[in-house]
């Protein structure tokens, strides 16, 4: 027996917006499709910027419990503002609203192909799309109207620290490297705070991490030379024991307080940055970074360029996604959460 496609009756008021869910190597990006309307903005940027002054609640009632949870992410797709673009995209997640996000942007491109909202070429859908970080180009490998895998050429990702160190109440003088791969990344050694790389001491990882943040963002935040509002670490990438410019693996926190589950591809970005700035990672080379629970993207550097004079290089990374539902997520205006709540 089945009930069919139940109409839910809504109260006067209701708000409705519709998303279609998905996962890239385990981490979740809804992508909300309709309810949000034009955010308004000459650039993405300014439309981030306008949606964190003004729109915040939607942000939360969308990734906060109860329809979301602690570790929840998603994308907003808008008109694109630049002529050379297919989709515009303002990323959601706990943390805010983040300039670029590498899983989500793979997260996208795949909804865009299975739900037709592009026009799908095979073997290979090219999607432009404009983020609040620039342009990103995906690359979709596609067969029988699937998109079987995504490959994302990044905005250009370059080092603002290498080597430096941070005094951290309770771990002591912290060894770090700050590289910009789409978002700030501090990439610090895990033998260096005395950490396993084993999920069973995810706590003890995650407070340093969040320890670690809060001590760059208080003493040396850094400031992106040519994007508004993107001065501040978020996200710090413990690098396990063993890792190398051929496979490297991690566990990636991130404020305010949880691991990505994806292996982040603004975060494979910036530590390709960090390797290459180092020397040790050639052009056209794969690289394989690794999640916390072990899944995987490959990375490749295509090119050198600079930004603000700064010394940076072009990143890709190839990586899957699956669709994992759609759905209307309602806000009924008696509801006493209506922008959502953390726990």
């Amino acid at each position: 027996m089945s009930a069919g496609d139940p109409q839910v009756r809504l109260r006067p008021g209701t708000l409705s917006f519709t998303a279609v869910d998905s996962h890239t190597e385990g981490m979740p990006t809804r992508v909300v499709t309709d309810g949000v309307g034009v955010i308004p903005g000459a650039t993405m940027n300014d439309k981030r910027l306008h949606f964190i002054e003004h729109l915040d609640e939607i942000r939360q009632l969308l990734v906060l419990e109860p329809r979301g949870h602690a570790a929840m992410s998603g994308a907003i797709l808008q008109p694109p503002t630049r002529q050379d673009c297919d989709w515009g995209v303002v990323y959601i997640e706990v943390s805010g609203c983040l300039p670029m996000c590498g899983h989500g942007t793979i997260g996208v491109a795949t909804v865009l192909v299975e739900t037709g909202l592009v026009e799908v070429v095979e073997p290979v859908t090219t999607i432009r799309l404009d983020t609040p970080a620039g342009l990103v180009i995906a690359r979709v490998a596609v067969s029988n109207g699937h998109a079987d895998s995504v490959t994302i050429e990044n905005v250009p990702s370059f080092v603002v620290r290498l080597d430096d160190t941070v005094a951290v109440p309770g771990l002591g003088d912290v060894p770090y490297s700050l590289a910009f791969g789409g978002n700030f990344y501090a990439m610090v050694d895990l033998d260096a705070v005395g950490l396993p790389f084993d999920r069973a001491h995810q706590d003890d990882v995650l407070a340093a991490g969040l320890a670690i943040m809060d001590a760059i963002n208080t003493n040396a935040p850094p400031h992106h030379p040519t994007i508004d509002g993107v001065d501040h670490c978020h996200h710090v990438e413990f690098i396990a024991p063993g890792s190398d410019a051929t496979l490297s693996r991690h566990a990636m926190a991130i404020h305010p307080g949880w691991f990505d589950r994806s292996p982040c591809g603004t975060g494979t970005s910036a530590r390709m940055a960090e390797l290459w700035a180092r020397g040790d990672l050639a052009l056209d080379t794969d690289f394989v970074n690794e999640s916390f629970i072990g899944s995987r993207f490959v990375g490749r550097l295509v090119a050198e360029t600079e930004v603000a004079g700064i010394p940076a290089v072009v990143p890709t990374i190839t990586g899957r996604a699956w669709v994992t539902g759609s759905a209307r997520y309602l806000l009924d205006p008696t509801d006493p959460f209506p922008a959502g709540f953390a726990f």
